[in-house]
Parts: C-alpha cells; sequence; structure tokens
C-alpha cells in the first residue's frame, strides 16, 4: 500500500522527504540526499513503462495510474511516494484510489509565498508566477518526454483545487503546513513519528530526533546542494543554468517580495482555503 507525500510544487514536499526518509531509512537520523531514493516519485516512466506505449499520449497515461500503483502494491509493504499531482478524476480515470493508498501526508504552504518560489523554480516573472496558481496547470513538456529519462505530466489544477482534492477526505491524512515546520521543526517531527507509526516499525529515539532536525535543516540542505549533492534541479529557460532548489526558504516572505494588487488577488481567489489553513482571518 502507498503514503502519499503530495504536495502543490514549492510547498516543502522535499524537506519532508528529507525528515522522513532519514526518520526512516537511516539508524542515527543523519540526512543525505542518497536517502531519497527510497521515496520516489510517481508518476514517473519507470512505474509506467509496461502500460504505455506512448509516453505523449496523456490517455495512455491517465489509464495506467491505477494499473501502475496496483504492480507496485503486489510487493504487500508499505511504499512511500512523492507526487506533485492533484488527486483528480479525469474521464473514468482516478490518479490513486482507497485499495492502493493507506495514508496521506499533503505539504502545504502559504500561496502567497509560493510566487516567488514558483517564479525562481520555472524561470516566471512574478505576474506569471501569480497566474501560475490561479489557472489550471499541467506541468511537463510532451515534446521533449520521450528524450527524458523520468518525469511525466502532472496535472496540478489550481492551488486550491489541489488543495481540495487529496484533503477531501479526511481518514488517514496528515496536513503538513510549510510555516509550522519552519516556526517548530520537533512539533512537526512528532506529528510525522506518530502519524508513521500507524503504518511503519521503525525505531526512534532524542539522539536521532535531534540529528534530524539538525541535518535536515534549509541552511544545511542549502550547504549540500552547494556541493553539488543535489541531483534534483531544474534549469532556467533562459541562462540554461542551474536553479537553485533550496533558494530563500525563511527568508521568502511575501510582505517583502509582492505588491497589493497579486496579494489581494490571490487572497480573493483562495479566501475559503486560506482561511481554513489560519493564513488569513
Amino acid at each position: 500500500m502507498i503514503i502519499w507525500l503530495a504536495s502543490y510544487p514549492k510547498s516543502g514536499n522535499t524537506w519532508v522527504r528529507s525528515i522522513v526518509s532519514s526518520l526512516l531509512f537511516s539508524n542515527d537520523g543523519i540526512f543525505n540526499f542518497e536517502l531519497l531514493k527510497n521515496i520516489q516519485q510517481f508518476p514517473e516512466k519507470k512505474f509506467l513503462k509496461d502500460f504505455v506505449k506512448n509516453f505523449n499520449d496523456f490517455d495512455e497515461i491517465k489509464r495506467s495510474w491505477i494499473l501502475a500503483q496496483e504492480k507496485i502494491n503486489l510487493a504487500e509493504n508499505i511504499n512511500l511516494l512523492k507526487t506533485h499531482q492533484g488527486k483528480y478524476t479525469v474521464g473514468e480515470d482516478n490518479f490513486t484510489n482507497n485499495e492502493n493508498t493507506s495514508g496521506v501526508i499533503y505539504i502545504v504552504r502559504d500561496p502567497r509565498n509560493l510566487v516567488q518560489s514558483i517564479s525562481n523554480h520555472f524561470t516566471l516573472s512574478i505576474e506569471e508566477a501569480q497566474n501560475f496558481l490561479l489557472s489550471p496547470q499541467i506541468i511537463g513538456n510532451g515534446k521533449n518526454w520521450n528524450e527524458r529519462k523520468d518525469g511525466l505530466y502532472n496535472l496540478l489544477g489550481k492551488w486550491n483545487d489541489h488543495y481540495r482534492s487529496w484533503t477531501r477526505n479526511k481518514q488517514n491524512l496528515l496536513i503538513i503546513k510549510y510555516e509550522d515546520l519552519l516556526n517548530n521543526t520537533e512539533l512537526e517531527l512528532e506529528r510525522l513519528i506518530k502519524f508513521l507509526e500507524r503504518f511503519l516499525s521503525f525505531e526512534t529515539n532524542k539522539s536521532k530526533k535531534q540529528n534530524i532536525i539538525k541535518t535536515t535543516s534549509f541552511e544545511n540542505l542549502k550547504q549540500l546542494e552547494k556541493k553539488g549533492l543535489f541531483k534534483e534541479n531544474v534549469l532556467n529557460k533562459e541562462t540554461k543554468s542551474k536553479v537553485n532548489f533550496f533558494h530563500l526558504g525563511p527568508e521568502n516572505k511575501w510582505q517583502k517580495t509582492l505588491d497589493d494588487k497579486i496579494k489581494l488577488k490571490i487572497e480573493e481567489n483562495f479566501r475559503d482555503e486560506m482561511k481554513e489553513l489560519g493564513y488569513i482571518n
């Protein structure tokens, strides 16, 4: 069965994946990027290659979502998978279902802070990044997919659609807010431990937890990236150089980067969800 680590892009999924992989796949809690290989991304070609002949045909891909998950689950153990895909139904095809899913860890971030991060990651202007959040999105360039080793189309939808798709069913759901991770990493780690203990057996202690917090801090991850140890960077569309994945982190504050027009537009469009999450009153 699958435990999903799901999020809209640039919401802290890699941070949570680093914490969880250190917790489950190391003895001492000391993080290194090799541990991320234990939590793979879905959908990827390697999972769908037995079911899809043409990776530029989205109909083939969506018909294979469940088939690929059923194959993954033949091992009859818990699999942790990262995804940016919304939990959508497209035509008659569901992205996932209860038969293949044990639980969901959904990572969410204030959409006002996502604007700067989306801008940096996808080489967009601030206004284009705002529109990225406000409009239904599909990430992935079909013209290049057959030349790529891994990635596939991901249906994001709008930011609030994505959030609703994964959190509508409250059963076996843990919501992690990026801001809470920043403000109290220890408490959020304890919440992750309590949730994962429902599905998995693993050992932890005070020293291991301290190592996890220290070695998965934003600053440490940024330093590891500077040493060339992070392999999931994207390229700047203009310069073709690698974009810093760990860019601003805690220094990314919408109060400093957004003008009032963009701020108000995001709050107006996502008011209900932002209230629910405590981002606005």
